[in-house]
């Protein structure tokens, strides 16, 4: 399947998830293949649902070092990968203790504990199975992409960010504690989906690396303060999690931090910074410069 470059927007991103869908239940292990029920669970939590925004990422940045859609594949795949393990990960009783993900009962609802678990293991170690395979690239490419996801996934990114956010509830942190803390949680993972659709391509002058990198910590950033607004603006169906439960664990949010009017500035003045980052690149950052926008005006 192509992904035409004269699309709408809606119809873009509509083919690349579709793409992403495919991807994901070619590259997963069949439901029928030895341990079956792990591997049913694997694909329970990662397909069918989910607004895959860092295959979109991944997909739009490849278009401004021309990567090959195959390549693209494997990349935004093992991104989805690491965010789905998180997910599974995050709703046990010993983390967020949620019950509803994407419309439906959370991995360790509808198997249990012990199957989510494994499942969170076993999409971590698939997504730089993933990466080490990457179609396209040599070898050297390879294991800087491997390299920059595993720091974007571990004590230093993701899982770090995670940690300060489980030390953090019923505190009130400063905006810059609350800035590293969604920089680590959330922020690493979405600027390691561009980093990484990008590597899929044509190397990139320093000057431009560095505004890619700059856009992708705001696009981060954004991201979670508008997920901060929606979780008090939002319904549960229309989220499809919990609406709300932020503020019922009595965690820190920009929310709570600048009051709702507050947050929603900050979130207009991060996406004009992140649209002024992608000015060097012209007309090949019209797909990142469109989601950009879509993570800030989204309501789910």
């Amino acid at each position: 399947m192509s992904i035409a470059a004269g699309q709408a927007f809606a119809e873009w991103m509509a083919a690349v998830q579709a793409r992403t869908e495919t991807s994901l239940s070619r590259l997963l292990p069949s439901a029928e293949s030895i341990p079956a029920r792990l591997h049913q669970a694997m694909r329970y939590s990662t397909l069918g649902g989910g607004k895959r925004v860092r295959p979109l990422l991944a997909f739009a940045a490849g278009e401004i070092t021309a990567a090959a859609p195959e390549a693209i594949d494997f990349a935004a795949c093992a991104v989805e990968c690491i965010h789905v393990y998180s997910l599974v990960h995050d709703d046990l009783p010993s983390m967020d203790d949620d019950v509803l993900r994407r419309g439906r009962p959370t991995c360790h609802v509808e198997y249990d504990e012990p199957t989510a678990l494994l499942v969170g293991d076993s999409l971590q170690s698939l997504a730089f199975e993933l990466l080490a395979r990457t179609p396209q690239t040599d070898a050297d490419r390879r294991v800087e992409m491997v390299r920059l996801l595993a720091a974007a996934a571990g004590s230093c990114g993701m899982a770090g960010g995670q940690a300060i956010d489980l030390e953090s509830v019923g505190k009130a942190l400063t905006q810059p504690e609350l800035e590293l803390m969604h920089a680590l949680k959330t922020g690493a993972l979405i600027r390691a989906a561009v980093l990484l659709g990008a590597l899929c391509g044509a190397p990139l002058a320093d000057a431009e690396r560095d505004a890619l990198d700059r856009f992708a910590k705001r696009a981060g950033l954004l991201f979670q303060v508008v997920d901060d607004i929606l979780d008090c603006t939002a319904s549960t169906a229309t989220l499809g999690k919990t609406a709300g439960k932020d503020a019922a664990a009595d965690k820190p949010t920009y929310v709570s931090l600048m009051g709702l009017d507050g947050a929603r500035r900050f979130a207009a003045e991060l996406e004009a910074d992140a649209l002024a980052c992608l000015a060097v690149f012209g007309e090949r950052s019209r797909r990142l410069a469109e989601l950009a926008t879509f993570i800030a005006r989204r309501e789910f």
